[in-house]
């Protein structure tokens, strides 16, 4: 492991991060919420941090996989470290263990929180919470690429430990053009829906933060009752197109945008995304009809809002899913752990993934039945290798391994079962509310200390894809 090449680029990542916590600094004088000097304090320790772990050193060679792996993993812990400073600093969150859960339920788009009043924070806070999800939803290291040429030695690396999938999209022949590509069709999806909130209705600053965190498929709210304070149709539409467009390949939005209008009905994945979404909007639509003996616009609107929701891992809520039968809530921890589109903001196991397990299995039933028959496994008529075949069985076994772990331990540290579900499903597909005491209406403040912690790796893993972090356990990952 080349540890100055790793702390060189950590060291970058800080400075950036410095920068980024002067955005909220307007908003806090403007709205008078007196948090501007806990962001001015965080932005100087982090640049100074950061400024010595830069210059005290060099990227002598280039980088390979295992750093690439460090890199990325490490940058996510230290963001969380240093952008927790502003919640300690100016007292809004005074546990540590509070703050850092919640930076990392920002930057890992997850949206999960401790807090029991947000609308009690100041402007800033609310800012930087919303901003840390914008920031992680698209990726440190992605961003990173796009705007510090510097990192351009060993990005691949970087670019490959930190969009996991099974097919790493390449739009260009540079990783760094790759980046911006990906990142001006973020930037572009977060212009259009501010505009469309702000139009509809919403203030300047509450259609910014929601924006932020619609297209990071975050779902931190300024509001306790998340969206469905605003009670605004128009908004809750506008919000559930851009969940959708969020929750989908950025790659297919970046071709459609280039002149290939067929772009998203060739792509297996984005057709199953929306099969599944109709799907489970029609279930839970006749569920409630059945339990509740009627359903109208609104339970309509309120029942896709929340499949689209959690299904893209946003995690807003306009409804009480609590409230909703057995059978619809099931299906929603279903959704929690399937999670929407690879090259996608979403978290979860991914559709493609899924696809391709499925696909994988029937061959392999059909091979039995035809010993002599070769049956390969396709993509859009493309053959896929066995050596992806083996990282997605593999991610498969690891993400529910680690869920019953996640389960066992939730449990026997005094949460309930139906919680324990939820909680551990909920932060490692980074979707942020989940069931029984985490609901859309509760929060996870009451969860123990070291429930926070392995909560918060959780949504490590989830927002890493499990093998990023899990490599960094192996001892060949450390040896010269």
């Amino acid at each position: 492991m080349h540890f100055r090449g790793v702390i060189h680029i950590l060291g970058l990542l800080l400075v950036f991060l410095a920068v980024a916590m002067l955005v909220p600094i307007p908003f806090s004088l403007y709205y008078g919420g007196g948090d501007a000097l806990a962001f001015l304090i965080s932005a100087s320790l982090s640049l100074v941090v950061g400024l010595i772990a830069y210059k005290t050193t060099h990227l002598d060679e280039d980088l390979r996989p295992k750093e690439g792996f460090a890199i990325v993993s490490f940058s996510w812990l230290c963001v969380s470290l240093f952008g927790s400073l502003p919640f300690l600093i100016s007292g809004t969150i005074p546990s540590f263990t509070d703050a850092f859960f919640e930076t990392m339920s920002g930057f890992t788009t997850t949206g999960a929180t401790i807090l029991t009043d947000i609308e009690r924070l100041p402007h800033g806070i609310l800012l930087w919470r919303n901003l840390s999800q914008w920031i992680g939803g698209m990726g440190i290291i992605v961003l990173s690429l796009a705007i510090l040429p510097l990192l351009g030695v060993g990005g691949m690396q970087m670019f490959k430990a930190e969009i996991p999938g099974p097919v790493v999209d390449k739009l260009a022949p540079r990783v760094t053009e790759t980046a911006k590509i990906l990142w001006a069709v973020y930037a572009l999806l977060t212009l259009v829906e501010a505009l469309l909130l702000w139009i509809g209705g919403l203030s300047f600053f509450d259609a910014l933060c929601h924006t932020f965190s619609t297209v990071a498929t975050g779902g931190f709210s300024t509001r306790n009752a998340s969206i469905g304070a605003y009670n605004n149709i128009f908004v809750e539409y506008v919000i559930i197109v851009f969940m959708i467009l969020s929750g989908t390949n950025f790659a297919l939005h970046y071709r459609f945008l280039k002149g290939d209008l067929g772009a998203y009905w060739r792509s297996r994945e984005f057709v199953l995304f929306l099969i599944i979404l109709v799907f489970s909007t029609v279930f839970i639509g006749f569920d409630t009809y059945r339990v509740y003996d009627g359903v109208g616009e609104e339970t309509a609107r309120n029942t896709l809002f929340q499949v689209v929701a959690i299904l893209t891992g946003t995690g807003y809520a306009t409804a009480d899913y609590e409230q909703w039968s057995f059978n619809s809530q099931f299906l929603l921890l279903v959704l929690m752990m399937t999670g929407a589109s690879v090259g996608s903001t979403s978290g979860g196991i991914k559709i493609m993934r899924i696809y391709l397990l499925v696909k994988f299995v029937l061959s392999e039933v059909k091979r039995l039945l035809h010993p002599q028959a070769v049956v390969p496994v396709r993509i859009e008529s493309q053959p896929v290798s066995r050596e992806v075949l083996a990282n997605v069985m593999s991610y498969f076994v690891f993400f529910i391994l680690l869920f019953v772990l996640g389960v066992f331990i939730m449990t026997w540290i005094g949460l309930d079962l139906t919680s324990a579900f939820g909680a551990v499903a909920a932060t490692l597909g980074n979707v942020g509310p989940g069931l029984g005491s985490v609901g859309p209406t509760d929060n996870y403040a009451h969860i123990p200390e070291v429930g926070k912690w392995l909560l918060a790796l959780f949504m490590l893993l989830g927002r890493l894809e499990i093998f990023t972090v899990i490599v960094l356990f192996a001892p060949d990952a450390w040896r010269r």
